[in-house]
């Protein structure tokens, strides 16, 4: 059971299975493998590059596999905490309501909705819990756990995703890019593009049909960069209870806003957007229109499906509609 539930209990975890370790493990030694030709070569280079590929293979499975798992179960009269590396026994420790004395809610560097809890002990001790899975409920569940601990001064985390927000923001607010800075980008273009020719004839070289065809494609491409740089400035969603507003930049810099409501949506679903499940899960809305919209970046699957959720009780999604 999750945090944010209808149960006494709190539950929060931290930390992949066995079975999702096993397999980012063997996928990294089977890389690692790879460079175990160059070790039988009579290359001094090869030799160096297969022996760092091969310690940085051992010891990102070292890593991967000795990372213990955590598990946080949070009562109204004790917190008990397992802790479990792979194949290894199962560590617990239980933390009595008398030995709590504050508790924080700091957020993280790394990601914005992203939410963890920080007890003080009477003996000094600062424990850090996983991440609340539940980022849409963050206020409720800290307010409920400093009260059933008697814990004073919980100042609340600002957190833009929380349901008791009039309006949830996913993103930060779209800026189109200065005409300097996309000027330079598309010099840089340019001269990629006329670099290799330049080169040719600097050597006295004849230029090849390569060197020829690039001058064109760098000026198109500079073309490019100056007409629709702004297209990749990203989105930024505003969820209200009647629908989102999809705030994004024309190429020309212009502000532009879509808005999907709730009876044009055909599904909702969470997908990976990056290489880790754990920072790079977004929500994905398409409409019956055959449209699509993918959100900024939430975090991990489980922060992703509880905006997800959130998205889907403001917006009367029907049940069918709803894949997450």
């Amino acid at each position: 059971m999750d945090d944010a539930t209808a149960s006494n209990d709190i539950r929060l975890r931290e930390g992949s299975s066995i079975a999702q370790r096993l397999v980012v493990a063997g996928s990294a030694a089977a890389v690692a493998l790879c460079f175990t030709p160059g070790l039988f070569t009579h290359d001094a280079l090869e030799i160096v590059i297969s022996v760092v590929a091969l310690l940085a293979g051992t010891a990102f499975v070292g890593v991967v596999m000795l990372t213990p798992a955590v598990v946080w179960i949070i009562t109204p009269e004790e917190i008990l905490i397992g802790r479990q590396r792979p194949f290894g026994k199962l560590q617990t420790r239980v933390i009595a309501k008398d030995d709590i004395l504050g508790l924080q809610v700091p957020g993280s560097k790394t990601a914005k909705a992203r939410f963890q809890l920080a007890f003080t002990l009477a003996s000094g001790e600062r424990l850090i819990s996983p991440p609340l899975s539940d980022v849409t409920h963050v206020h409720d569940t800290v307010a409920r756990i400093a009260a059933q601990f008697d814990v004073p001064d919980v100042e609340a985390p600002v957190n833009p995703l929380d349901a008791s927000n009039p309006e949830m923001r996913l993103g930060d607010p779209v800026e189109p890019f200065s005409q300097r800075d996309i000027r330079i980008a598309a010099l840089i273009v340019v001269a990629l593009s006329v670099a290799p020719y330049a080169y040719r004839l600097w050597r006295g070289l004849q230029p090849q049909w390569i060197d020829v065809m690039l001058l064109p494609l760098g000026v198109i491409a500079a073309f490019g960069v100056y007409r629709f740089a702004n297209l990749v400035t990203g989105a930024r969603w505003i969820i209200r209870r009647e629908d989102i507003r999809v705030e994004r930049l024309w190429g020309d810099g212009t502000p532009r806003e879509d808005h999907i409501a709730g009876h044009d949506v055909k599904a909702i679903t969470v997908e990976r957007r990056g290489r880790s499940e754990d920072e790079h899960c977004i929500v994905t809305i398409r409409l019956r229109s055959g449209r699509k919209f993918r959100s900024p970046r939430i975090g991990s699957r489980p922060e992703a499906r509880a905006v997800g959720a959130e998205i889907v009780r403001r917006l009367a999604i029907a049940p069918e509609n709803n894949e997450i």
